[in-house]
């Protein structure tokens, strides 16, 4: 049975608990991490009560220590993964780039891009391992230079500026980043079987009040599930949403 590890999947109305339902569907068994433990084990029993293979691990993406020990789990009970998700990311709504709270954008490059890289940096191994691993990094057009709204969220139900758009400089400028991190891996894992692509799911219904405007978790879990089951000829290296690749 593949194997498949969901950063950041601690929400029963977040994408990553979606992700995993998915992913069970198609047949892996989907280990779902969050920051504490209590955190994912009721979400991967909720799953196992529909009959698919799930567990639950303890995975905080700032603590590097927490995150080696995750991998040695890992190793332990699978001796392989086919699957990485790193899926797990913090937002948070910035003034202007003259306000900002340096300390907080600290935190937020901390968490989306060194933390992502720590958790790629640990699983490696059993990705290379399986000869057939794929690696997808959650990013946003927001990160992308080509988006109109570059470093900026204009959707109903965000808590708006003065000009009617609510600033995110910092959180586009991590997956940007994240972005760029995504090719650099993938052209050093091209020859190990590594597919590594970045997708945006969209704006996606995860916070309350926001299913009138957004789209719902389950459209946007496909474009994940896509990227995590590519053929060993599929792409790698791109970004892409539902499955069409976004320039970056």
């Amino acid at each position: 049975m593949r194997t498949a590890l969901i950063t950041g999947s601690g929400r029963r109305e977040g994408l990553g608990f979606e992700t995993a339902r998915q992913l069970a569907a198609e047949g892996f068994h989907v280990i779902l991490s969050a920051r504490k433990l209590e955190q994912a084990e009721p979400l991967a029993a909720e799953l196992a009560e529909e009959g698919f293979a799930t567990s639950a691990l303890e995975l905080d993406l700032l603590d590097r220590a927490d995150v080696a020990a995750a991998a040695r789990q890992v190793e332990e009970r699978f001796g392989r993964l086919d699957v990485l998700i790193n899926n797990a990311a913090m937002m948070v709504a910035s003034p202007t780039v003259a306000d900002k709270d340096l300390d907080e954008l600290l935190l937020e490059f901390q968490t989306n891009v060194v933390g992502t890289w720590s958790v790629t940096q640990q699983m490696l191994p059993l990705l290379v391992s399986g000869g057939h691993g794929r690696i997808v990094n959650v990013s946003s057009g927001a990160g992308s230079f080509w988006d109109p709204d570059y470093g900026l969220v204009n959707y109903p139900g965000f808590e708006m500026d003065r000009f009617g758009e609510m600033p995110i400089t910092a959180y586009a400028l991590t997956k940007t980043a994240l972005n760029g991190l995504t090719i650099k891996m993938a052209k050093e894992l091209k020859d190990a079987n590594v597919l590594v692509n970045a997708v945006c799911p969209g704006v996606t219904a995860t916070r309350p009040g926001s299913e009138g405007w957004a789209r719902p978790v389950a459209d946007s879990a496909k474009g994940v599930v896509w990227a995590a089951t590519l053929p060993d000829d599929g792409p790698t290296g791109l970004f892409f949403r539902d499955g069409k690749q976004l320039p970056w």
